[in-house]
């Protein structure tokens, strides 16, 4: 890393509620949790330098765009900062952080406010399907489907079946185990939910299929919400930890990142792929980044945060990660390695599937839990002596990637 990029906290909002029912706006849940943010931060508006919003699809779900004229008109502090926005569909708060590190990396400015937002829950499913299929090739693939992004996976589960072979059980503890972290997670959109026995198998009444092998509890969550991060310099962080007494070295800094973007169009992905080891090389490339730039290898992580939009996700993420070998990732959920308490948590948080999805917001929701494990501020949901953390957020069908490295 050319400067260390330090994170002084954050804040995200409650995933189980319902904004639109509030009578509330999306500029009403950016500005409530920015608020937060500075409050638990022990920062203040002030402080910020510049602000980078992430968000994917809030001309379709809200009629609303230019995100950081919004966030200027609802932090009045605000005004007159450099504030962008930034889209890559789900990985889109990851891209704002990504820009906002440039900010710091060059001396441009020495702290920043990274926002992730999407406002998704004030129209019918079917709309939503819609909008959000529109981080697919549109016009070109997946025509004629009702909802896009379970096809799509369903695809990739066809795929893992065709390579390596796959069983649906192993799917469904995914799920298991995301739903199990999010209970002790306060933030959480399903944290109250009861599943009945057989809820995770192939039971077509209690889980039943929503597009060829996803199934309904295989699924993230349609929610609202939104996520932010304050990133500084080391200068600026060495100065916030003399004010609060702090260690600079018990500030959590991201130490590695990766990025990659292949074409939009799944079936290309999967053709140039082939020949190859993995379903998506580029994906490991982008892990392989962030882990080269922080100096690390998987043995020195201690939990992961990965994109599980649906289960096949996180079981892709397993081998893509290295976790275990090309197609074997029911060996570690097998034998429970990435349950709490097992060799390596997997999404501690509740992941997309248990704590929610609010697409431009998961990756910043990421690096906040990432901050959160690291510097043992998780609470009921701490990964005991944790002090690195992966991420791993894809926007599409893994068309654009993105996997960061946070630690002390």
């Amino acid at each position: 890393m050319p400067n260390d990029v330090f994170i002084l906290g954050g804040a995200q909002s409650d995933f189980a509620r319902n904004w639109s029912r509030q009578g509330l706006e999306i500029g009403d849940m950016m500005e409530e949790v920015v608020r937060d943010g500075l409050s638990d931060s022990q920062l203040n508006a002030e402080d910020i330098q510049c602000a980078h919003v992430g968000n994917f699809v809030g001309e379709l779900f809200c009629g609303q765009g230019m995100l950081g004229g919004v966030l200027a008109q609802k932090i009045p502090e605000f005004r007159g900062l450099p504030i962008s926005r930034h889209e890559a569909a789900c990985a889109s708060g990851s891209m704002a952080i990504l820009a906002a590190m440039a900010d710091i990396e060059s001396g441009r400015y020495e702290s920043a406010c990274v926002l992730g937002v999407e406002y998704m829950r004030n129209v019918p499913g079917d709309k939503g399907a819609e909008y959000l299929g529109s981080a697919a090739w549109t016009g070109h693939e997946g025509q004629g489907v009702t909802f896009m992004w379970p096809h799509m996976f369903s695809e990739l589960t066809l795929e893992y079946e065709k390579r390596y072979g796959i069983d649906y059980a192993h799917l469904g503890e995914i799920a298991r185990i995301n739903y199990d972290n999010a209970r002790l997670n306060p933030n959480s959109q399903s944290r109250a939910w009861e599943f009945a026995e057989g809820a995770f198998g192939e039971n077509d009444e209690l889980n039943p299929v929503i597009s060829g092998r996803v199934r309904r509890n295989d699924c993230g969550q349609i929610t609202d919400g939104a996520a932010v991060v304050f990133l500084a310099s080391k200068g600026f962080a060495e100065d916030y930890a003399k004010r609060n007494g702090l260690a600079l070295d018990s500030i959590p800094r991201i130490k590695g990142w990766g990025h990659t973007t292949a074409g939009i169009a799944y079936a290309d992905k999967i053709t140039a792929s082939a020949e190859q080891q993995l379903v998506f090389p580029h994906v490991n490339q982008a892990i392989q980044q962030a882990f080269k730039r922080a100096n690390v290898e998987l043995e020195a992580i201690d939990a992961i945060e990965t994109h599980d939009c649906f289960a096949m996700t996180e079981y892709m993420a397993i081998d893509h990660f290295g976790i275990t070998p090309p197609g074997e990732s029911w060996k570690v959920i097998e034998a429970g390695d990435i349950a709490m308490g097992g060799r390596l948590p997997i999404n501690p948080s509740g992941g997309l599937i248990g704590l929610g999805h609010p697409v431009g917001a998961t990756g910043v929701r990421m690096m906040l839990d990432a901050y959160k494990q690291s510097s043992n501020q998780a609470d009921s949901y701490q990964v005991a002596n944790a002090k690195n953390i992966a991420t791993l957020n894809i926007g599409g069908s893994a068309t654009t990637t993105a996997s960061f490295v946070v630690g002390v």
